[in-house]
């Protein structure tokens, strides 16, 4: 039997060791994330204040600019205190609990993208039958049904990584608690947990693209076959800024997790992170607002109000 001194807490190697830019980049993070605040806590509130706005494609919105709050918020702000405090330190529960809520949202966000894009099916395709098909109950078992398969999931990862042997050494080369790097990081054979890895992420990415690509295959069917050049047009501009979201995260989550873990550059998945943790979620208000008349209208009202008193 090998000496092994049982891990207790990780060390976090973060985004750079050079001084000089950890003012820099905790400023940078900093605006990032009060951005992501501002933005997915404005969307909620239009939504909720705009009655002409609860609709399901709102409703679906509303939950997806949750999702991005929270899992922004489970690893924005332990980077800006590595930054600021220069604590990197995280205990081993605080590392799986991390890990757990990553995936958990994650995985939410995942399936909330392959259900809007269902929604938007319905409406562009079968326009008559929206309201009978889209009720507030199946939007609500969706929504459920998302956060469901977010528990499965996180739980299956984070029992997964954490089952291993972390003996040792306990730099975690990543600014979080992210399953590849601790799969390097621990001297247990991995071989069985890097497929569970492969398997798991595969099945939603690819489960959840399917329903999302399906989907606007009978869009485009349906707008080629409209006549109206302003309905082609508005048919295209509903559904323009949920692609856009749809290829910025599954590109980057099929860039990091869809790959052997032994090929994986820490350096470059770092950079991959960051766009995918801190950039989408802060991104994502802002394609479906600026690409969005009745969010825009919903806007100008409210500011409109607040200009009068």
């Amino acid at each position: 039997m090998e000496n092994c001194s049982e891990v207790k807490e990780f060390i976090l190697a973060g985004l750079t060791d050079a001084p000089e830019l950890q003012v820099p980049l905790f400023i940078i993070f900093t605006i990032i994330y009060l951005i992501t605040l501002v933005g997915n806590l404005g969307m909620i509130v239009l939504i909720l204040w705009d009655s002409r706005l609860h609709t399901p494609m709102y409703f679906f919105l509303s939950n997806l600019s949750l999702s991005d709050m929270g899992y922004s918020s489970t690893i924005t702000p332990k980077v800006m205190a590595g930054f600021l405090l220069e604590d990197k330190t995280i205990s081993y529960s605080g590392c799986a609990t991390q890990m757990f809520f990553f995936v958990y949202f994650a995985t939410v966000e995942s399936y909330l993208l392959a259900a809007m894009a269902y929604d938007r099916q319905v409406a562009v395709c079968k326009p008559l039958h929206y309201t009978r098909t889209m009720t507030s109950s199946v939007c609500v078992c969706l929504v459920i049904g998302t956060s469901i398969l977010g528990i499965l999931f996180s739980s299956l990862h984070t029992g997964n990584t954490f089952s291993l042997d972390f003996c040792n050494s306990n730099m975690i080369h990543h600014f979080f608690c992210d399953i590849p790097p601790l799969l390097v990081l621990s001297r247990s054979i991995t071989y069985i947990n890097e497929l569970v890895v492969f398997f798991a992420v595969g099945f939603n990415v690819f489960f959840a693209l399917f329903f999302i690509m399906k989907s606007y295959f009978f869009i485009f069917i349906a707008i080629l076959r409209m006549r109206s050049a302003e309905g082609r047009q508005k048919a295209f501009s509903t559904c323009a800024s949920h692609l856009t979201a749809v290829s910025i995260f599954y590109g980057t989550v099929i860039f990091m997790y869809l790959q052997p873990i032994s090929s994986h550059s820490m350096d470059t998945a770092k950079v991959a992170s960051v766009f995918y943790t801190m950039v989408i979620p802060m991104l994502n208000p802002l394609v479906y607002s600026l690409r969005n008349k009745e969010v825009n209208n919903a806007f100008r009202k409210i500011m409109g109000r607040q200009s009068l008193h």
